[in-house]
């Protein structure tokens, strides 16, 4: 009895590929378009700052905006006392 080694046809090479093709579907939509939305509302809530808002710091230190500028923000923690932090050390916004 000889056993002839068959090569694979289009059906074998897609029963091959299926499990990638799922795992990257899968990365994709449960993995890296959450983080994209994440970064989006981030980028949008830094963009949106303004003079007067309450924030809190990702360290969390809270205070109000009393300057801003295209990288750095001025907060006042207390009574005379001004902080300069990033504009990306902001974690949120205070309503």
């Amino acid at each position: 009895m000889f056993l002839e080694a068959q090569a694979p046809g289009a059906g074998g090479l897609i029963g091959l590929l299926l499990p990638f093709v799922v795992m990257l579907v899968f990365v994709y939509f449960g993995i890296m378009r959450p983080q994209q939305k994440q970064q989006r509302e981030r980028q949008a809530m830094l963009d949106g700052l303004k003079k007067g808002d309450r924030v809190v710091t990702i360290g969390g230190i809270h205070g109000e905006i009393t300057k801003l500028s295209e990288d750095t923000v001025t907060l006042r923690v207390a009574d005379k006392t001004d902080i300069v932090i990033s504009r990306s050390g902001v974690g949120s916004v205070k309503n």
